[in-house]
């Protein structure tokens, strides 16, 4: 008689909540939606700080570059977009060196001063019978010593980034200066030689050595960042550099490391543009430092450090190089025009990292 008196009744027995959604309704419908579940994916990356700018990016050259090939006739031919790693590729190692620097929260001002001292160097050894296997090493060499006295610098003597590469960039344009006040030509024969030869692609295509050059920096680069200590450790700096110290990464090593990286790819750069032009020049590459920066943040890497990506750095480069030659299409417009328009996307894009960063906080 208990048992039945205590028994809960028919009426109170309740259904079991069918799974997926509130009480009384089935698995919501969009949950199986394959466009939806792709929706929310694609916004997830785009309002993610880490892969939202260079999404954008991408978006972005993509867009302009469709925008020129409707408008220009023979704009869509594969040496057009070659053109723009030949023309480039010079900056994309100068972009490579700078995403470290940045990715550490740092700044390196001094990149294109050391561009101008390297094809100085180059121009005046070569022009003395030097031999280009013996100038391009030491340059290399040079460029990254002086580098690593900026790292030195600014850990040793705790001087911020800006202040040291600032002082480094009056140096390296000071020292061009003392080689030769005018411009240097390059006539070594194998010098001249790489200057001036192309690898066929096929289809009437072809590249430069430069542009192999650039690619295996590139490569290199991708693999130090994403596939060593050494390159987890500069995204800690940028995420914290008090948090690495407590992880007991070598925060100091790094900090040096990533300035001397910079020095060695502003050399190589140095080298590439002297293919380019077969000349040295003290006022070579004034404003280049900024047109890597610029390139470096188009390309999604955060200026406080701690997100970015080398390939995003490639597509800032090629962005930058592809409004160029749109100017360069249309025939009307100045030059300057290059710079009303990459100022406007960094603008942009700054305050993009900004919205991105404040809304994951």
């Amino acid at each position: 008689m208990t048992k039945l008196l205590d028994a809960p009744s028919r009426s109170d027995r309740r259904a079991p909540r069918p799974p997926g959604g509130p009480a009384g309704t089935g698995p919501s419908d969009s949950d199986g939606n394959p466009l939806v579940r792709f929706g929310r994916a694609a916004l997830a990356v785009l309002t993610s700080p880490k892969y939202g700018p260079v999404t954008v990016t991408a978006i972005l050259f993509v867009a302009v570059f469709v925008i020129g090939g409707v408008r220009y006739r023979g704009f869509f031919s594969g040496q057009v977009f070659l053109n723009l790693l030949v023309d480039n590729s010079y900056l994309i190692v100068l972009a490579v060196g700078m995403t470290f620097v940045i990715l550490t929260g740092g700044i390196d001002l001094s990149v294109g001063a050391v561009v101008a001292l390297s094809g100085m160097i180059a121009a005046s050894l070569l022009q003395t019978g030097w031999s280009p296997g013996v100038v391009i090493p030491l340059i290399l060499v040079l460029t990254s010593v002086l580098g690593l006295l900026v790292g030195l610098m600014i850990h040793v003597f705790k001087v911020q980034p800006f202040i040291a590469t600032l002082a480094a960039m009056f140096l390296a344009r000071g020292l061009c200066y003392v080689i030769s006040q005018s411009s240097i030509s390059i006539t070594e024969p194998t010098f001249v030689q790489l200057a001036v030869s192309r690898i066929p692609l096929g289809a009437g295509m072809s590249i430069t050595p430069s542009v192999i050059i650039a690619l295996v920096v590139v490569a290199i680069a991708v693999w130090v960042l994403h596939g060593t200590r050494f390159g987890r450790t500069v995204y800690a700096i940028g995420g914290g550099e008090q948090s690495g110290l407590l992880m007991g990464l070598p925060v100091a090593r790094t900090k040096v490391l990533v300035y001397t990286i910079s020095g060695f790819c502003s050399g190589l750069a140095g080298v590439l543009f002297t293919f380019y032009t077969l000349s040295g020049y003290p006022l070579t590459a004034i404003g280049t430092e900024l047109d890597a920066i610029a390139a470096v943040v188009i390309g999604g890497t955060l200026l406080t450090g701690g997100y970015g990506f080398v390939l995003g750095s490639v597509l800032g480069v090629l962005v930058l190089g592809v409004i160029q030659t749109i100017i360069t299409f249309e025939g009307t417009l100045s030059s300057w025009w290059t710079k009303i328009f990459i100022g406007a996307l960094l603008l942009v894009f700054i305050i993009l990292q900004k919205v991105l960063t404040a809304r994951r906080r």
